[in-house]
């Protein structure tokens, strides 16, 4: 089987090694000779061992011996442009593009369906960790009620660093781009947005209807200080920022936030850029997923095992997908109830029944509370209330257990 791949930077050179490096094993596990035929990308490699580059997509496109392309060129465009022209010219498609399936993915699942070809993404969530191929073979029987996890090795990291190190954000940040854990611009990670569509993705596969990452509620991990890991610390916690997805009667309540989290929580002692994935069904209880989130080689094992999926099923579509969603679906994250850390200025003089109040020796002149489940009205009526007598320092949903 020939092959193609768009995009030749971290994860596409690395499905070039694996490929280069493995055929007698990939060739076992598929039941043929993987050949990679054409290489797309505007640079020019002069010391790669691929003599098969080329600057024109209509070399893959009208190259009626490729039956797969590897799309691992990030964002939209030209990647929805070029992903569709091949699904319709009868190629499979095999993705690592989050940006791409959150936004385009119910399209080109349906243009895949309607040419007897897949477009499959395994490597668009949890780099290395086998999590959508399970979603939608594996543990399809069951009733999935909840799917949420640590789903970015980057701020994992930073988070991880203040927790054990000591380390304020900004130079866990640092850290992590000097170790090419984050981008020169980490706004997408920090922020919160490469979580929410992987959490979108999750969501959709996992509860069967289409969730638009742009409509869930998303905050990043910009705001954490050190004097939130100490009062988590106390409360015999961590911070972790988590993708959470739940299913009810008639939608999906969906959000991106940081979370501290009991010690307890499998969760909890995931550190550094490893990523964990919980998914709870009425048959099966909790099953933990975890490992490399990102990286050339996890990632690109996980494009790869696509290619060989899709090898097998030649000539055929995979069954993988979920329903167009609809208005209302997605539910308004502000009716789900948690319980909220709040850190604020002045005196521990709050006095409101049920709320658990902290206070440390070494922060004078501030303390905190963690209050009990509240859904999001009434945790803002709460801060106005707090914002007459105390600054508000910060504020965490907590997911206590």
């Amino acid at each position: 089987m020939k092959i193609g791949i768009m995009g030749f930077g971290v994860v596409g050179s690395g499905i070039g090694e694996i490929i280069a490096n493995s055929p007698d094993g990939l060739e076992k596990r598929s039941g043929e000779v993987i050949e990679i035929a054409k290489i797309l990308d505007l640079r020019d490699f002069p010391d790669s061992q691929f003599k098969c580059f080329t600057k024109e997509f209509n070399d893959i496109l009208e190259d009626e011996e490729i039956g797969i392309v590897a799309e691992v060129m990030g964002g939209t465009e030209p990647a929805y442009t070029f992903t569709k022209k091949l699904l319709m010219a009868g190629k499979s498609v095999v993705s690592s593009n989050k940006e791409l399936v959150a936004k385009h993915g119910t399209e080109l699942l349906q243009i895949a369906k309607e040419n007897n070809v897949s477009y499959l993404f395994e490597a668009s969530v949890g780099g290395g960790i086998p999590i959508i191929r399970p979603l939608y073979s594996s543990l399809s029987a069951n009733e999935l009620t909840d799917v949420y996890g640590i789903l970015n090795g980057t701020t994992n990291y930073i988070l991880t660093q203040m927790i054990k190190e000591g380390e304020s954000f900004e130079a866990a940040l640092k850290g992590a781009q000097e170790k090419g854990y984050a981008e020169k611009d980490p706004t997408a990670d920090v922020e919160g947005h490469d979580t929410c569509r992987k959490t979108a993705i999750l969501a959709s596969l996992a509860f069967g209807t289409y969730v638009n990452s742009e409509e869930i509620q998303t905050e990043g991990i910009t705001k954490i200080t050190l004097e939130d890991v100490a009062y988590a610390e106390e409360i015999g916690g961590v911070i972790k920022l988590l993708g959470m997805a739940s299913k009810e009667d008639d939608g999906v309540y969906a959000r991106v936030c940081p979370a501290i989290l009991k010690k307890e929580n499998p969760l909890a002692g995931i550190d550094g850029v490893f990523n964990g994935i919980m998914v709870k069904g009425e048959g099966i209880g909790d099953v933990m997923f975890y490992g490399r989130g990102a990286g050339s080689l996890p990632t690109a094992s996980a494009v790869v095992s696509d290619i060989i999926d899709a090898v097998k099923h030649q000539g055929s579509h995979i069954g993988l997908g979920w329903k167009e969603g609809v208005p209302g679906y997605l539910k308004d994250a502000g009716e789900q109830e948690f319980a909220f850390y709040i850190r604020m200025s002045g005196q521990p003089d709050v006095k409101v029944e049920g709320m658990r109040v902290i206070t440390l020796p070494e922060l004078a002149d501030e303390f905190a509370v963690i209050t009990p489940k509240l859904n999001g009205k009434a945790a803002a009526d709460l801060l106005d209330d707090l914002k007459q007598n105390h600054e508000i320092l910060g504020t965490i949903r907590l997911v206590a257990e």
